[in-house]
């Protein structure tokens, strides 16, 4: 079992999270926060944290955001996506950006060539 940060984190990157996580598992992408499957150990010290409620275990992850589970263990595979284990501020519009929903087509990121 893993943790899945969910679409409530982009545009945001609220990074209280990333403070409380034993094991260094996120990793930081522009406008958004992921988890490593591979290094999550399901502690879950993480989810009452997130102040946009981003941060479910895998098998609690809504409905219509189950794609993110995929798209989580997508991004760490990413080299411009880096290890990310201390407090930032959150993005300058973060607040802007708290309540929307459906933010997946906000998500920047850098894809590589294959």
């Amino acid at each position: 079992m893993t943790l899945v940060v969910t679409e409530s984190c982009i545009r945001c990157k609220y990074t209280d999270c990333v403070d409380v996580c034993p094991v260094d598992c996120f990793l930081e992408g522009p406008n958004f926060l992921t988890i490593d499957p591979d290094e999550c150990i399901d502690c879950a010290v993480c989810i009452p944290e997130c102040p946009v409620n981003a941060i479910y275990s895998e098998e609690d992850v809504p409905a219509d955001q189950r794609h993110m589970t995929a798209l989580n263990a997508e991004l760490t595979k990413l080299p411009t996506w880096k290890r990310i284990s201390t407090r930032k501020a959150p993005l300058p519009d973060a607040p802007e950006w708290k309540d929307r929903t459906g933010k997946l087509s906000q998500l920047t990121y850098e894809h590589t060539q294959t």
